[in-house]
């Protein structure tokens, strides 16, 4: 979940740099249930962020396609001077093959 909920950090804080306005972006990581975090970054742009998908050869575009495949769920929170945009990691269950067998 760690792993997870910073790679998401680090894409939406990316986006909210390259995207935003005023350079300046708030980051906020909440221990929201047991198993969950809530990763939530506010910028002063009013855009809302797309997901698309790029093309083979572009460097970049992925960050939302990205976002959304490791989140239990994420959207935007649209307020008067710009957005929040937040997403949800939980603990994954391990695939039956990691998990430890007893030795005997």
């Amino acid at each position: 979940m760690a792993d997870d909920a910073a790679l998401i950090a680090s894409e939406l804080i990316t986006n909210a740099v390259q995207h935003g306005r005023r350079n300046c972006v708030r980051v906020s990581v909440e221990h929201i249930a047991p198993q969950a975090v809530r990763v939530a970054v506010a910028d002063f742009s009013h855009a809302s962020p797309m997901p698309r998908k790029p093309e083979d050869d572009e460097g970049g575009g992925r960050g939302l396609m990205l976002v959304g495949a490791l989140a239990e769920q994420w959207g935007i929170d649209k307020r008067r001077w710009g957005k929040v945009v937040w997403a949800v990691a939980t603990r994954r269950p391990q695939p039956q093959s990691a998990r430890k067998r007893p030795s005997r």
